[in-house]
Order: structure tokens, then C-alpha cells, then sequence
């Protein structure tokens, strides 16, 4: 029997909900940088092979400077439109269900959900997230980016763990429950 394909957000956010500020402004991040920690990521990473984000997201890593963020896995970038592709960077537009599902049929680690918000909540609309991990840096911007918006159903999740790491960042593990609706 082939293992169970999990779709996991691995996010950070602020105190009070912001993924960044409105212009996409991440810098609230560096209040919790440390030599050499990066808070589970980089163990995460190594159970995933695909990756979800939307091309605005995608765009923005470049804009600030980073090379390409997951060129060891299939890259699946929603867009409205139609895009050249770049090996194992596919460009994507069809039903997200849809794409998920097929996934999720096929053999393999993880898929990562890598944001932004919006690829997140329509997701999330469409009950397709399995798993939560969301890093809570101990800021609070006032403004910016919402993680979570209004108009999803509503999902009863579990909590895995919760783990503190110095400078005050927490972070929360969860997994959806798998019922009806609430």
C-alpha cells in the first residue's frame, strides 16, 4: 500500500496574524534569526517533494534576491495565465482540487503548500490541507497580509505538537480531522 501523500503549509507569521506587511515586506522575520537555527525547516523539507505556490509568491522570492527556493522538487506554480516551463517548474492553472487529487494519487513524499495567503485560503476553501505548521514570531505588524481570510468552511484541526525555540518564536503543529462539517 502506497503512503498516505499529506499537503503541509510551513509558514510564519506574526502575532497577530500577518504573513507580511501589505507590500510584501517579510523583514519582521529577522527578529527571530539565529546562527544556524531555522526552526525544523530544513527537516521538513526532506519530506516533501513537490511543492504548490502561487506565482505572485514565486515572483517575490526572485524580487528579493534568492535563487530558485526548491530546485530539487516539482514545482507546481498557479497561475492565470499561460507560462513557459523550467524543467521540473511546471506552470499551472487548471482546478486546484484537481491537481492536488492527482497528486495525492500518485507516489510520493509530501507536498508542500509554500504560499502566499491566497493559494493558502483556497485551499483551504477546498478542505486540501492536511497539515498546519505555522512558526509565530513574537511581533506584531498592525497590518499586512492576513494568513487566514473569511470564507472557508470551517475545519476542526489537532494539535501534533508545539515546540518554543529562544527569542520567543512558537511553534504549532496541526493536522486536520478528518469529519464532515462542523
Amino acid at each position: 500500500m502506497t503512503e498516505e501523500r499529506n499537503v503541509v503549509v510551513f509558514i510564519a507569521m506574526s502575532l497577530d496574524g500577518y504573513i507580511s506587511k501589505l507590500d510584501g515586506d517579510i523583514s519582521f522575520l529577522s527578529v527571530v534569526e539565529q546562527d544556524g537555527e531555522d526552526y525544523g525547516y530544513s527537516e521538513f523539507i526532506k519530506s516533501v517533494d513537490t511543492v504548490i505556490i502561487g506565482r505572485k509568491t514565486y515572483d517575490h522570492v526572485f524580487e528579493m534576491g534568492f535563487d530558485d527556493p526548491h530546485p530539487d522538487k516539482i514545482v507546481y506554480i498557479l497561475s492565470r495565465s499561460e507560462r513557459i516551463e523550467n524543467g521540473v517548474t511546471k506552470y499551472f492553472k487548471g482546478s486546484l482540487k484537481g491537481l492536488v487529487d492527482d497528486l495525492k494519487a500518485s507516489p510520493g513524499r509530501n507536498i508542500y503548500c509554500d504560499g502566499g495567503a491566497e493559494v493558502i485560503n483556497d485551499m483551504l476553501k477546498e478542505n486540501l490541507i492536511d497539515e498546519l505548521i505555522i512558526s509565530i514570531v513574537p511581533v506584531m505588524l498592525g497590518e499586512g497580509i492576513s494568513l487566514f481570510k473569511s470564507g472557508r468552511p470551517d475545519n476542526e484541526m489537532e494539535l501534533v505538537n508545539t515546540k518554543h525555540y529562544d527569542k520567543g518564536l512558537v511553534q504549532l503543529h496541526y493536522k486536520r480531522i478528518l469529519t464532515s462539517q462542523l
